[in-house]
């Protein structure tokens, strides 16, 4: 699994049908998930994520994690993020996971995130968005699962 994971002031998703998904203080995730990828990566993923200690504490310095500022997470399924650029301009994406897989383990990895006491805001999985953010810092770490194998 490959995660852009952006610390925020705010962020939201909307789709032709309105607003997905919004929150305020927090992280904006977008997440893709790769062929190979299971149930354990995404509760690696989402754990590495609440514990990433990437929020100010009093003297300014990142050391405070999602839990320990008390954000929120919204949740971006991203196949994009699996594209394979090792050959020509145009992106393959055959190593990203089926949709129906995808769904699946995307759905996984927001929950795993609620059981770890997040509240999670999601986009619709495979739906054309919009997304709008305000980045805090900037901050913005590339997470990929397959580095931690």
């Amino acid at each position: 699994m490959r995660a852009v994971v952006q610390r925020v002031s705010r962020a939201l998703v909307k789709t032709e049908g309105g607003t997905a998904g919004a929150i305020g203080h927090g992280l904006l995730v977008f997440l893709g998930v790769a062929v190979g990828d299971g149930a354990g990566e995404a509760a690696s993923l989402a754990g590495k994520i609440v514990r990433l200690r990437i929020f100010p504490d009093n003297g300014g310095k990142m050391n405070h994690s999602l839990s320990d500022a008390g954000g929120a997470v919204l949740a971006v399924s991203q196949f994009t993020l699996c594209a394979d650029l090792s050959r020509g301009n145009r992106p393959s994406f055959g190593h990203a996971a089926p949709p129906d897989v995808a769904k699946e383990l995307f759905e996984g990895f927001c929950n795993e995130l609620k059981l770890l006491g997040v509240h999670v805001e999601k986009g619709v999985f495979g739906a054309r968005m919009e997304v709008d953010l305000v980045n805090n810092g900037p901050v913005t770490v590339v997470m990929d699962t397959d580095s931690w194998r």
